[in-house]
């Protein structure tokens, strides 16, 4: 019972943050994406190692990864890890000429979620705070579960809501999808039964003795709102799509029973129940040391789950309405680390590094950018994160030179000024 009571407060008071009354906003156009997956890998993966293979750089570089394997898209070549991304390059543009030139993990990631740096005075949110604010309860959004969903766990490195406040904070599911139950904190308990849920509820409703009493009382109203729509979520349609058993267990396979695999598979899910935005937070890709041992277990994982959320999203129609956003706050250092401790192991990288979209208006089969022969220097069309984000919230109908309030009420820039003209700037050339 205890456990119940503390799931359901914890939900309804998430609720009494998300339903709370919002400000006026300004900066909307019209959308050709209406959700958003962002695939985030923690860490940071190498761009030598995915969508920007060097074998001609030799070993120093490419480590044992020497034979990229050509894609369904004459011209784009891909690890060798990666065969079925490589079956469907035409789906997704891979920039290979991100830049930021920062290499530590907070500072980074700030810069790639948010497009300010972060020697600015305020906090700024980050894209998912951001589409919450502009695509959220206040703008017709009626959706159960909350407009921005992280799965599983916080990224952690940054506050994703920055100044907006916490009505645009995420809603950070936990568990794990790929068990028996995916025990998403506030909706289920490991261990308890849907009846036995129902029973503790109406067992609380009965000795609800003080609300009773503060019947007419406004502030209790509001609380007493938000716990019925609490409990809509916790016993109504919305937490079956959190129920991946309904899914059959040919599409469960195609993800990969694993976490990361059937992450994807809830964020399909989530993106077509109406959800807004939904961040995977991948870790694992840290790889200081013993690095190709690593991608030879985290590449095929990601691979097979990737493959399947993008062919997944195709068979049902939501790719042209949903962006996959996949990438990391930097990449890895192109020369690889022989000596000990390192033992063929790669550093922070953000001088240089690669990002893959697709779907919501971005187009497939083409490569924005490159590297130089060593992937250590954009050799052409440098993207910046704040050409990045710009592209992501003009196909999500938010105008990327438009402002938001701060909370002193003044109108600042959702985005710094991004350069304009041919080769610059938004990313024209695949939208």
């Amino acid at each position: 019972m205890r456990g119940f009571l503390r799931s359901s407060l914890f939900l309804i008071a998430s609720f009494c943050l998300f339903f709370a009354p919002g400000r006026a906003t300004c900066g909307e156009k019209p959308a050709r994406a209406r959700a958003v997956i962002q695939i985030w890998l923690w860490g940071g993966p190498s761009h030598l190692d995915t969508f920007d293979p060097k074998p001609e750089a030799g070993p120093d570089y490419c480590g044992p990864f020497i034979n990229p394997i050509k894609s369904n898209v004459p011209g784009i070549e891909i690890n060798e890890m990666l065969p079925g991304l490589a079956k469907h390059a035409d789906k997704y543009s891979i920039i290979r000429s991100m830049t930021h030139g920062i290499n530590g993990h907070e500072t980074a990631a700030y810069i790639m979620q948010t497009g300010h740096s972060s020697d600015e005075k305020l906090v700024y949110p980050s894209l998912g705070a951001v589409v919450s604010f502009f695509k959220g309860y206040d703008h017709g959004y009626k959706g159960d579960i909350p407009p921005y969903v992280i799965l599983t766990s916080p990224q952690g490195r940054f506050s994703e809501v920055g100044f907006l406040g916490s009505r645009y904070k995420p809603f950070v599911t936990g568990g794990d999808p790929s068990k028996k139950v995916f025990a998403v904190e506030g909706l289920f308990l490991e261990g308890v039964s849907g009846e036995r849920q129902l029973s503790r509820k109406d067992f609380l409703g009965k000795s609800d003795s003080f609300g009773d009493a503060m019947k007419g009382e406004e502030s209790f109203g509001i609380f007493s709102d938000n716990r019925k729509k609490a409990y809509e979520i916790i016993f109504g349609e919305a937490s079956k799509v959190f129920d991946l058993s309904q899914e059959t267990d040919e599409i469960r396979d195609m993800y990969g029973r694993n976490k990361f695999g059937q992450c994807c598979l809830a964020a399909r899910r989530l993106v077509e129940s109406g959800v807004r935005y939904v961040t995977i937070n991948y870790g694992g890709w840290d790889s200081h040391n013993q690095h190709f041992e690593a991608m030879r277990r985290k590449l095929p994982e990601m691979d097979t789950a990737v493959s399947a959320l993008l062919q997944d999203l195709s068979d049902r129609g939501l790719l042209d309405t949903t962006i996959v956003w996949w990438g990391g706050e930097f990449g890895r250092e192109p020369k690889v680390l022989w000596e000990a401790p390192w033992n063929g192991g790669r550093s922070h990288y953000g001088r240089c590094f690669s990002v893959m979209l697709a779907g919501g208006g971005f187009k497939g089969g083409r490569v924005v950018g490159a590297s130089d022969e060593k992937g250590e220097k954009v050799k052409e069309r440098p993207v910046y994160p704040r050409d990045l984000l710009g592209s992501i919230y003009e196909l999500m109908g938010i105008d990327p030179e438009g402002t938001m309030p701060d909370p002193q009420g003044n109108q600042v820039r959702i985005l710094p000024p991004i350069e304009k003209g041919e080769g610059k700037g938004i990313l024209r050339e695949i939208m």
